[in-house]
Order: C-alpha cells, then sequence, then structure tokens
C-alpha cells in the first residue's frame, strides 16, 4: 500500500505542487493513500484526481483575497524583502464583530468550494484511493484525520478549509461542539497515520529544510513576534513528526522517501505571490526530478 503525505507550509505548498507533479505525472505513482496538513489538504484533492494542470493554475494564481475575507496584516517590501504588519483597522473590526481571531477566511472556503466541484468529489469517492485532511481538536486536545469517504461535498469541503485554518490570523471553527483549527498545531507531517492505516511505502513532501538553515530576524512588531514563535513551535512539531514517523516505519518495515525543500524558500508562508509561487512550483519539479535521476530538464506547461 503507498501514501502520499504532504505537510503544512501555507504558500510553499506551491513546491510540493511541483514535487507530486513529478512522482504522480513524469513517474506515474498510483497511491493509495493521500494524507495532507494545512495546505497539503487543498492539494490532495486534486492530485488524486490527476488534474495536475488545473491544481497547478489554481495554486500558483491564489493570492492574499482569495484566502482572507478579512485579512489581519499589511504586507511590506524593502529591499526585495517582504515583512508584514498589523492591519489595526481589520483587527479591530474583527474584534468588534465578535471574532477570536484577528483575521478570517471564509474567502478560502468559497475558493475550495469554486476549485473542487460536487462531480470531482463524487469521482473521488467512488475511486479507490482514500484521502485524509489533518485537523486540531483545540476542545479535545487531540489530532483528527477526516477521510473523503465520511463526508459529504460540503462537510469535506469544509474539512479541508480546517485543515487549513491557521489560528490567530484565520478563522476559528465551532463545529459538532468543538472548536478546530489548522491540522499542523498538531500534526505537521502524518506519517504514522499513514503508516497505521496499512501503507507500506510513503512518499513524504516536508516543505522545510532537512537542515536547519535559518537564523531568524529580530520581531518588528507584535505579528512578526507572533508568527516568529508559531514558526518555532512548528519547526519542533514538525521534527517531532518525522522521527515518530521513522520509529514507527521501522517497526513496521515501512519504507520513507523524503522530499524535503533544498533551500529555505520563505521565512513568512502567509505572504502568497503568484510570481514566486510559480518558480517554487517548477522548482519543486526540478527537484524532485534530481532525485530521482532523471537529467534532462523539465520545461514548465
Amino acid at each position: 500500500m503507498k501514501a502520499l503525505v504532504i505537510s503544512g507550509g501555507g504558500s510553499k505548498g506551491a513546491f510540493a505542487g511541483g514535487v507530486a507533479q513529478h512522482l504522480i505525472q513524469d513517474l506515474g505513482n498510483r497511491y493509495d493513500l493521500y494524507l495532507g496538513t494545512s495546505t497539503g489538504s487543498l492539494l490532495i484533492p486534486h492530485l488524486a484526481l490527476g488534474d495536475i494542470p488545473k491544481v497547478r493554475h489554481a495554486y500558483t494564481s491564489v493570492n492574499q483575497e482569495s484566502i482572507f475575507s478579512r485579512r489581519p496584516f499589511t504586507i511590506q517590501r524593502k529591499h526585495g524583502t517582504a515583512s508584514i504588519g498589523i492591519n489595526h483597522w481589520n483587527v479591530v473590526q474583527n474584534f468588534l464583530r465578535g471574532s477570536k481571531t484577528f483575521g478570517e477566511s471564509h474567502n478560502l472556503l468559497q475558493l475550495i468550494r469554486r476549485t473542487l466541484t460536487p462531480e470531482e468529489f463524487q469521482t473521488l469517492k467512488e475511486g479507490a484511493s482514500d484521502l485524509l485532511v489533518t485537523v486540531s481538536n483545540l476542545s479535545l486536545n487531540q489530532v483528527e484525520y477526516k477521510s473523503l469517504r465520511d463526508f459529504d461535498y460540503d462537510e469535506f469541503c469544509e474539512w479541508i478549509w480546517i485543515s487549513c485554518n491557521y489560528t490567530p490570523f484565520m478563522s476559528l471553527v465551532r463545529k459538532n461542539g468543538c472548536d478546530y483549527a489548522d491540522g499542523g498545531l498538531g500534526c505537521i507531517v502524518p506519517i504514522e497515520e499513514a503508516i497505521r492505516r496499512g501503507a507500506t511505502e510513503v512518499d513524504a513532501i516536508v516543505l522545510h529544510t532537512e537542515v536547519t538553515q535559518l537564523n531568524r530576524m529580530p520581531s518588528r512588531n507584535a505579528f512578526s513576534l507572533l508568527t516568529n514563535m508559531f514558526a518555532f513551535m512548528l519547526d519542533r512539531i514538525e521534527q517531532q513528526n518525522i522521527k515518530i514517523g521513522k520509529f514507527v516505519a521501522n517497526q513496521h518495515d515501512a519504507i520513507i522517501n523524503f522530499y524535503y525543500t533544498p533551500t529555505v524558500l520563505t521565512t513568512n508562508s502567509l505572504i502568497f505571490d503568484r510570481e514566486q509561487m510559480t518558480q517554487w512550483w517548477e522548482r519543486g519539479r526540478q527537484y524532485a526530478a534530481s532525485k530521482s535521476g532523471r537529467t534532462s530538464p523539465l520545461e514548465p506547461e
């Protein structure tokens, strides 16, 4: 049983898309199980459908407005570097509306529903592969995996959205009497779950460098501090996920093929830049090709 696992990573998901394109389209790999966390959850339905051009176009066209119905930060560019500042007006308005978070991401839910049609969902439901998205249940203090087979179209789209909600910058969702948020808060790389469900070979796309290559810049404001703190915590969670995944794989004689980013792509994955993400997609595909031993250059489609 073969599984494709894609970690969380915000805008860096474009790199994962390029890697997955090589694995599925160029190498012809087929997977019995697809697992995604956060940005990985957005990718896996379209990868399971095999519609690479559609997901590539959708993923490299996304911007801040595609995601945020109320964006809590501004983007400041200086000397080629992008940083975030607080959008005080939007944050205050959000709190006055009774929100528990700085921003809201309802536009992303609409984008998911526009991109994944009910007909495509039905095709996936009738297919042989299972799809699972990772969510964090903050009320019960546990990680949950939501299978496409257990829900209808609207519910599964909502679980994909919840998996991507990077609180407190994006929406906190109250569902079934519990508060839910981004799956990456509990499990960024769900390798253990893939093996627990019977995978004997796992292709794991990890949107982080294998070795730490980053010294973070000093925090400039409260949001910058928050993003740095979350990045630090998520790095620790990711490393723990990978260690546990390797241990479980050894216990079950499973094989894990890792695909890390070879360089640091960005220090803020909440910034979505079309040109940059298009480049990352191609870099991901070329990187995967180099790992698989293909020497001919891959041309953008």
